[in-house]
């Protein structure tokens, strides 16, 4: 009762969050939460008593299909949605529900989003300069117009975009441009919490790799935390320190990556996992995806909840199956959430590593490796340069730049070999 009265009274938040029984800073705590919308017979209940913790310098993901209640959550973090029940609370501090406007002002000086949609999230009637400087208007984030400057075209350098970039609109801009202008107005904000509303989703997948290293590389030089809502686990893998799985509403499982990757206890994750698709076609061809029925759980007397089952893992499920899980998961034998059809009838599991290797090496592809069309060409004038230029390309792991050489350079020396063949043809015919 003395926290609720203390919290009812804070105007300002804290320099640090409480600290967690091992010892890490919690910066946003969400407990119990239940979030309707509508009312009465009308009344959709989206998100239902969720509850996790987020520490500080970490990455977050929530992860489920659309329609289960992600963006939801996030847009309640940042205050847009109410809780119906529960809590949220930053640094300590009850954020949810009414609170002081010089805490509300704090909450959005130090939470920003980037939102999944770079068209509609910018505003298309202000210059670049101003959509990245209004929150530094608002806040007064600068001592005097010199410094503004500097601080905008910091990191408009930092996103990968050009200071000349500042004068267009968003419109003038690709769709990987402008998810980096919305980055970038979330950044120039020195936020603490950045809540990623699948910022890739809309966006090509050689552009995707480029955004999650900007993302991981202001993580790294501004310890910054973020929230990263997707439904894409390939992905999530590789970013996320801790994954927690939605399924209508309901968080049903919460662990660390490579621990919900090994073990997916509930049914639901192991349908996620089953249904990333495997780099390899034939593969893919033949994978059997395991499907996900929720008529499985039997919650008409034994209701489920979250529980702790160890190795910092947490399952929803009634009494009967977290006594499953638990053994499942001390047994220690990784599980297999994707089997293979071959062709000979033999069902044969596949790893989540043998699954994802391919993702892995998206993400490690350099930035350049395009594989233009001016590499072929050149390489079609000049195929043995172009040979040369591919096995170089090929030695960095610029692999399509490689294979535009290589396939260049076939067709050149392919084309020079005719051109000889018709000449000796025409020679021999007149010799005759």
């Amino acid at each position: 009762m003395a926290e609720e009265v203390n919290n009812k009274h804070t105007k300002h938040l804290p320099e640090h969050g409480p600290m967690s029984e091992d010892g890490r800073e919690i910066l946003l705590s969400v407990k119990n939460v239940d979030i309707t919308f509508g009312k009465g017979d009308s009344a959709v209940r989206a998100v239902k008593n969720a509850s996790f913790d987020i520490y500080k310098g970490e990455t977050f993901s929530l992860v489920g299909e659309s329609g289960s209640g992600k963006t939801t959550i996030g847009r309640a973090v940042i205050r847009i949605n109410e809780c119906a029940g529960g809590e949220i609370d930053y640094k300590g501090v009850k954020i949810s529900g009414k609170i002081p406007r010089s805490l509300d002002r704090e909450v959005i000086r130090n939470i920003q989003m980037v939102f999944q949609d770079p068209a509609a999230s910018l505003n298309e009637r202000a210059t670049v300069d101003y959509i990245i400087s209004e929150g530094l208007y608002n806040f007064h984030l600068y001592e005097n117009e010199a410094d503004r400057i500097r601080k905008v075209e910091n990191i408009i350098n930092e996103v990968g975009l050009l200071p000349e970039h500042l004068t267009r609109y968003p419109h003038e801009f690709s769709g990987g441009q402008r998810q980096r202008i919305g980055l970038a107005r979330a950044m120039v904000m020195e936020p603490e919490l950045v809540i990623a509303d699948e910022p890739i989703s809309a966006l090509d997948v050689s552009i995707r790799a480029q955004v999650l290293n900007l993302m991981k590389q202001f993580q790294k030089e501004m310890g910054v935390t973020y929230l990263f809502i997707a439904h894409d686990l390939s992905i999530v893998r590789f970013i996320s320190d801790r994954i927690a799985v939605i399924y209508k509403g309901d968080i049903v499982e919460i662990a660390e990556a490579e621990e919900l990757f090994d073990y997916p206890l509930h049914p639901y994750t192991r349908s996620l996992i089953s249904a990333i698709p495997i780099p390899d076609p034939q593969l893919e061809k033949n994978k059997v995806l395991f499907r996900y029925d929720p008529t499985v759980h039997d919650y008409s007397e034994d209701k489920p909840e979250m529980v702790y089952i160890g190795h910092e893992h947490y399952v929803y499920g009634n009494k009967k199956e977290i006594e499953e899980y638990k053994r499942i998961r001390e047994a220690g034998v990784p599980l297999k959430s994707v089997t293979i059809a071959e062709n000979e009838g033999i069902m044969k599991s596949l790893t989540e590593e043998e699954m994802l290797a391919g993702d892995e090496e998206f993400l490690n592809a350099p930035v350049h490796d395009t594989g233009s069309f001016w590499y072929g060409f050149f390489s079609f004038i000049l195929p043995i340069i172009g040979l040369i230029t591919g096995f170089i390309f090929r030695k960095h792991n610029y692999i399509r730049n490689y294979k535009s050489c290589k396939k260049g350079a076939i067709g050149g020396l392919i084309f020079r070999g005719v051109i000889i063949l018709i000449f000796v043809i025409l020679i021999l015919l007149a010799l005759r």
